[in-house]
């Protein structure tokens, strides 16, 4: 158990360093890790992916709250929509997607066509993207956070690293972006995470976290997303999208081979 702790701690902090200034708590590519790396079973991965967000949010969101990045409106309709999603997705995730092989295909349907579509729009010319547009309305907001909290509850993810592409690419700038995805991501988690853990009473599978490792994975999420954000100042916005990108598009491709073969 020991050098498990000890690599989940390590995991955790690389991950959200270079994955909290995009917005994205880094348990969209956490969960791979969980999955072939520590053998987490199925669909217990989930909720322990969920665990890891609700310890490393705070450290991300303390951060963007302290340089005035989390005001707005933005992250609480976001999360109106996102924390009844995540309810239902946590539901359909234990009674109908228990198979490790649909996960698997699963994990690739969501990231493939993500990864690829964050390395097209960082490297496209700036002349072929679409013009700025406004903020979607509020119905819009909520029912795209309704969508990716049904897909967060199912993944373990909490929706921030499908809502935060999204809405920058209809031109919000990544400084409300991030703040607002991660704030959605933060509160899915803690609903989710409860969610899995009520769902456990009433399942005779591997429903509950590993409780050591998500906590593990979570304080080092902890500090790696104080780092991330505080460095998102002094990053390249398109460095950090291409690098999610390519993470994406070799997480979800390794794993679509694994569910084909």
């Amino acid at each position: 158990m020991e050098w498990t702790v000890w690599a989940g701690l390590a995991a955790g902090l690389l991950i959200a360093v270079v994955t909290a200034p995009a917005g994205v708590s880094g348990a969209v590519f956490l969960l791979p890790v969980h999955l072939s790396v520590f053998g987490v079973p199925s669909p217990a991965i989930t909720p322990t992916n969920l665990l890891f967000n609700v310890v490393a949010g705070p450290g991300a969101l303390w951060r963007y709250r302290r340089d005035g990045a989390l005001r707005g409106g933005l992250a609480r309709r976001l999360a109106v929509g996102t924390l009844p999603g995540v309810v239902l997705g946590a539901a359909i995730r234990v009674f109908a997607l228990p198979g490790p092989g649909v996960f698997r295909l699963l994990i690739a349907i969501l990231l493939l066509p993500l990864g690829l579509w964050l390395c097209v729009r960082t490297l496209a010319p700036a002349r072929h993207r679409p013009d700025t547009v406004a903020e979607p309305s509020p119905a819009a907001l909520t029912a795209l956070a309704l969508g990716v909290g049904v897909i967060g509850g199912i993944y373990g993810i909490g929706g921030g690293s499908l809502l935060g592409p999204v809405l920058a690419a209809r031109g919000l700038p990544m400084t409300r972006v991030a703040p607002a995805a991660l704030a959605a991501t933060f509160a899915t988690s803690v609903v989710g995470a409860t969610a899995y853990a009520v769902l456990s009473l009433l399942s005779s599978g591997d429903v509950a976290p590993d409780w050591w490792l998500g906590l593990s994975c979570g304080v080092g999420g902890l500090v790696g997303g104080y780092l991330g954000a505080r460095l998102q100042p002094r990053l390249p916005e398109n460095v950090l999208r291409l690098l999610l990108g390519i993470l994406a598009t070799s997480v979800g491709g390794m794993y679509a081979l694994q569910a084909l073969t």
